[in-house]
């Protein structure tokens, strides 16, 4: 076995926390149920390692088997990474029956026509969840296999999650390679990102359902207070004022958790609105601008506004959509004719 894959075996092992190797390494199957009874799962880490490698070496292991069982350490611990999603476009002809093998095939053929030295694995999970490794390398040099890119691709679905690596130069060669393997004729990013890959395919394949706001918000109507019930009646607008804020808010967001997104950014368009003698604008053009938001849970964030104090109930609607926004994406691109750079099937 070459010195660099053991190298790696080894690492991805120490990766593991100890109670979980021996888990991990029968979802592996790599190593037989009797090699795993002769290792002694209660030493040090580093022990362990050194003994896993030993074995792989009796077996001849390759990059490719160390490489799934990297895939399989992700899988479990996915969301150490930061995922992109990305949403692939049709060209208008009906797609074809999904083949797995055919998929492959397509996909290893494009990358390795741009990039030689590239190492590609696969792994299939019961949730039509192909998870692929791409380890990246040069003309001059092999695949790093630290820094590799992740792709979750489900078939049949338009929606492709990506964590890429450090070398994002290989983004093109990757998206070339998902469109041309899966049919489609383009994909864009979708401005969503979170290191929770669960919320984002909750938000794409509609798993996770908002209420949207139906209503008109009603101007407070003023009430004549008497002086010696005034307490009583602050109290108690009070306490109307927080049974409306939160029957607003289970309106805007549910009464579940929020899905876990940590970034969204989308366009918007809008005209000024003032009156005729203060008009800022010569041309009546719209006003455009780029919308990001950032936060370690941003929508548990929105949701808490109103509640906190920090925002007026009910929210503007341009913050509470960001998940329909989301699903909509290419159809909201096109009405407003702004598309960022994209990469195009030839």
């Amino acid at each position: 076995m070459d010195e660099t894959v053991a190298e790696y075996i080894r690492r991805t092992v120490l990766k593991i926390p100890r109670d979980e190797i021996k888990m991990m390494l029968q979802k592996w199957g790599f190593l037989s149920e009797a090699q795993l009874q002769t290792l002694n799962f209660h030493q040090i880490k580093d022990n362990i390692s050194q003994e896993v490698v030993q074995l792989c070496e009796e077996n001849s292991a390759g990059i490719k088997q160390a490489a799934v069982l990297d895939i399989i350490y992700n899988h479990i611990y996915q969301n150490k990474r930061m995922w992109s999603v990305y949403q692939m476009k049709e060209s208008g002809e009906e797609l074809e029956c999904f083949d797995i093998t055919d998929f492959k095939k397509r996909f290893k053929a494009r990358l390795r026509s741009a990039l030689k030295n590239v190492t590609i694995t696969f792994k299939e999970y019961e949730d039509n969840a192909i998870w692929i490794r791409v380890a990246w390398g040069t003309p001059y040099k092999k695949p790093n296999q630290y820094k590799p890119s992740y792709v979750v691709y489900h078939s049949q679905t338009p929606y492709v999650f990506i964590s890429a690596s450090v070398l994002k130069s290989n983004l093109p060669l990757l998206c070339q390679a998902l469109i041309v393997a899966s049919n489609y004729r383009e994909i864009r990013e979708m401005e969503l990102r979170s290191h929770s890959l669960n919320s984002l395919k909750d938000i794409v394949f509609k798993r996770y359902s908002q209420n949207f706001q139906t209503y008109s918000p009603k101007p407070l109507q003023e009430r004549n207070v008497e002086p010696e019930n005034a307490d009583t009646r602050i109290v108690q607008e009070n306490r109307s004022e927080k049974e409306r804020v939160h029957r607003l808010n289970h309106e805007a967001f549910g009464s579940g958790p929020q899905p876990q997104l940590e970034f969204a950014q989308y366009r918007l368009e809008t005209m000024f609105k003032c009156a005729p003698k203060m008009d800022v604008l010569d041309k009546k053009e719209p006003f455009r601008c780029l919308v990001k938001f950032s936060s370690p849970n941003l929508l548990e964030s929105l949701k808490s506004l109103a509640p906190a104090g920090m925002a007026d109930a009910p929210l503007s609607p341009l913050l509470t959509c960001i998940p329909h926004k989301a699903r909509n994406y290419f159809k909201i691109r096109e009405k407003k004719g702004v598309f960022p750079e994209s990469f195009v099937s030839p």
